[in-house]
């Protein structure tokens, strides 16, 4: 029996072997873009496939398991290999590396004006035109292009750089595409060979560029949408509505679908994007930090970037965690949210006559029994999820006609709304937790509802635990403006220091994420959800997906006034005039102590300032090896970012003592270290014959020295450099990571508006 037994188990294990060597999965092959085996072969295409036709089985077409062929984001193509076939493949020549698939996630009337982009006379918009002759392109879900913010009325002619096409798939034609929404195409390959087919219940998706969950055509309308007027969310925000550069063009690549984005499309869609010619690359998409040598959108953006493009990417939405922050490759943008100073007041008035502060988008005072005083209950215990109203979890018996409490979490925000509504509830109070704290992130609920923060969720358990008869009302005070001090770090947005490279702050600004209203698809309801047949143009999102499309229209500004421009000089240019401090000129809050450089980098962008930013910091193509190589990357791990062979021992020889020209300044002590010097070098974009003096706060615990102390530029685009020493008076810190944090700030010495500012942050280790 014993051996039976252990003949059975023997076999079930080579079978799974065998499955699992037989399994096909998509990898990324990256190949040596000079190739020994390159010119026997008549195309690109031809040489990509002969790696296939030698690795799979004679049986089966090669053609038929390559989904991408790869040359401008980088050299190589993806393609579906079982384990086997991997190996053989590795071992091939001229292939550099062979990487698994990666599933990604994606991650208004009102925010440009909180921006001073309504400024008449020298503001940003007036200086680069609105934006005008630049093209964004958006890497999202999609776009609807009957929205009226791509509406192409007074928009200039495509540019005749322009090389890319509208592709036609379901429900979209090549007549979708206008003067405004330029391009348009959809990568969907990688997707569909690791995906499972959509559940009923799940909003159909398009195969084609149009948007089926919304967050693409928020997210471009955000960039570049049109001017229109009398937009808001069921009254709600009501206002004109603009993009934050309204004049530039828009070219969508839709890399997201229902499970997610995959790098294999994203790749796919940034090497077509670089060759359509765009100046701009928008990314509200990512995952966790990683090395740069396995990020595929590093890699594909230090492509874009030497060819000219801008790739502003979102930092995330794993806040307040520690060095949560992700896409934090030099060469990108990369963005963090913060909050507007427009609040939707819905206040709870519990039995006692005490007031909650909440807010809400919903359209309180349109649905039936808004404002009426109800019974609270707050169904716990079990193991049904009935806190979070989980669907099934809530009993119609204790929630009818009720106002039902749900904590945050596990599920969406609206869904909870719903699940209370299909239940018998009348309404509903989302009650932040310790994990949301204060985060006052809104929706367009299905029945009255208001979100409240943590500090007041638990003054509202503390009542219903006090008395046998709770009762409460909402009150929806509709929009108010101005009243609340910001902009503030959202609680979500992914804070530092940069895991895998602490010599680069990151976040590099923050911009508005919190409680935004943009464009949306008119087949979707406000909520986004199945059973909501409600339908609008607008609706409000949150995220650090919000917060980049921002970052990404102000940077096309930029471009306008400055076409030539590197993408590091853009970047300088917002970093460098950000502000710190709020708009009642007090420190930026996070939560409620100041912010740190972690959480804002530079600061939240200021476009007026930064379109006019006196002096940037610019950095060259090479000047990124330069700093992989002080890193300790190797050559094979730079070879794969950059697609460039080089020696870091003959790299670091020829620049001694390298420091990055990064527009902000980290420093770090490792034990036994008391003493740094790092170099910068500034190229003046401002006006001739200016002197810049040097003002400097030091970090706490830090002598900063900085040589020379004035700078005197005769010229346009002359460079000056200088040096700052950092040296540690602090012993060694008993704590695993210490920081302290100052700034140093080149001032004009006729011109107050320059102000040119690196944050500094010094660790120890």
């Amino acid at each position: 029996m014993a051996t039976k037994v252990q003949l059975f188990c023997l076999t079930l294990f080579l079978f799974l072997v065998s499955h699992n060597a037989n399994t096909l999965q998509t990898y990324i092959v990256q190949l040596h873009p000079q190739g020994k085996t390159r010119s026997s072969y008549p195309t690109r295409l031809h040489w990509h496939l002969s790696f296939l036709q030698q690795t799979v089985s004679n049986e089966e077409d090669a053609f038929s398991r390559l989904l991408y062929s790869y040359r401008s984001a980088m050299e190589g193509f993806a393609a579906q290999l079982s384990e086997t076939e991997l190996q053989t493949l590795r071992s091939s020549p001229d292939v550099i590396s062979v990487r698994l698939d990666k599933q990604l996630q994606v991650h208004t009337t009102y925010s440009y004006k909180f921006l001073g982009l309504d400024t008449l006379g020298d503001g940003a918009w007036y200086q680069s035109g609105f934006g005008r002759g630049t093209i964004i392109g958006v890497l999202d879900t999609g776009v609807w292009p009957e929205s009226p913010s791509f509406n192409d009325e007074g928009m200039p002619p495509v540019p005749k750089k322009w090389k890319g096409t509208c592709q036609a798939g379901q429900n979209f034609s090549s007549l979708n595409c206008n003067r405004k929404l330029i391009g348009a195409k959809f990568f969907i390959k990688g997707h569909r060979v690791a995906s499972v087919s959509p559940s009923e219940n799940i909003i159909q998706e398009y195969v084609s560029p149009r948007d089926s969950t919304g967050h693409g055509t928020h997210t471009s309308s955000t960039a570049g949408g049109a001017s229109v007027p009398t937009a808001s969310v069921l009254g709600n925000g009501a206002g004109v509505a603009r993009g934050m550069a309204p004049g530039a063009h828009i070219a969508v690549y839709k890399v997201c679908w229902f499970n997610g984005c995959y790098s294999s499309d994203i790749l796919a869609a940034m090497d077509v994007a670089i060759r359509d010619g765009v100046d701009i690359l928008s990314l509200s998409l990512g995952g966790f930090p990683m090395p740069l040598f396995d990020d595929f959108i590093a890699m594909g953006s230090f492509r874009a970037m030497e060819h000219g493009i801008s790739v502003i990417c979102a930092a995330g939405n794993n806040g307040p965690i520690q060095s949560s922050v992700a896409n934090t490759a030099p060469w990108i943008a990369t963005i963090g949210a913060s909050t507007l100073d427009r609040r939707f007041p819905a206040v709870v008035r519990m039995g006692t006559g005490e007031f909650l502060y909440g807010e809400s988008l919903s359209p309180g005072k349109q649905m039936p029994g808004s404002g009426s005083e109800l019974k609270v209950v707050y169904v716990t215990g079990g193991n049904t999820g009935s806190e979070f109203c989980l669907r099934g979890s809530l009993p119609r018996s204790k929630v009818r006609g009720k106002m039902v409490i749900c904590d945050r979490g596990v599920n969406g925000r609206a869904e909870k709304g719903q699940v209370v509504k299909e239940a018998g509830g009348a309404a509903m109070i989302l009650a932040n937790t310790v994990i949301n704290l204060e985060e006052d992130s809104v929706d367009a609920h299905v029945l009255p509802a208001t979100l409240l923060g943590h500090a007041e969720a638990i003054r509202l358990k503390a009542y219903i635990n006090s008395t046998r008869n709770p009762r409460a009302r909402i009150i929806f005070g509709g929009t108010v403006i101005g009243r609340a001090r910001a902009p503030a770090v959202a609680q979500f947005s992914a804070r530092g220091p940069n895991l895998f490279d602490p010599s680069i702050l990151k976040p590099d600004v923050i911009a508005p994420g919190v409680n935004i209203i943009a464009a949306w698809p008119q087949n979707l309801a406000p909520t986004g959800l199945p059973d909501d047949s409600r339908r609008v143009n607008f609706t409000v999102m949150s995220g650090t997906s919000m917060a980049c499309p921002h970052v990404s229209g102000i940077a096309a500004l930029i471009h306008a006034a400055h076409p030539h421009w590197s993408p590091a000089a853009i970047k300088s240019a917002l970093m460098t005039t950000a502000d710190t401090n709020d708009h009642m000129g007090k420190p930026i809050m996070d939560g409620n102590m100041p912010a740190m450089s972690f959480a804002i980098g530079a600061g939240h962008v200021n476009p007026r300032r930064a379109i006019n930013p006196g002096l940037v910091y610019d950095i060259r193509p090479d000047e990124y090896i330069a700093h992989l190589c002080t890193l300790g990357y190797t050559r094979s791990e730079i070879f794969t970012i950059t697609h460039k062979n080089v020696s870091c021992h003959e790299v670091l020889l020829t620049n001694r003592g390298f420091s990055l020209n990064y527009p902000s300044i980290s420093v770090v002590f490792k034990q036994g270290i008391t003493r740094k010097m790092i170099m910068r070098r500034l190229t003046n974009v401002g006006s001739p014959n200016s002197i810049y003096s040097v003002e400097v706060k030091a970090p706490e615990g830090v002598k900063v020295i900085v040589k020379p102390r004035r700078l005197s530029f005769k010229h346009i685009n002359q460079s000056l450099s200088y040096r700052i020493w950092f040296i540690s008076r602090k012993r060694s810190s008993t704590k695993k990571m210490d920081f302290a944090e100052g700034h140093l700030t080149w001032v004009h010495s006729k011109n107050n508006f320059y102000r040119v500012r690196s944050p500094v942050s010094v660790t120890w280790k």
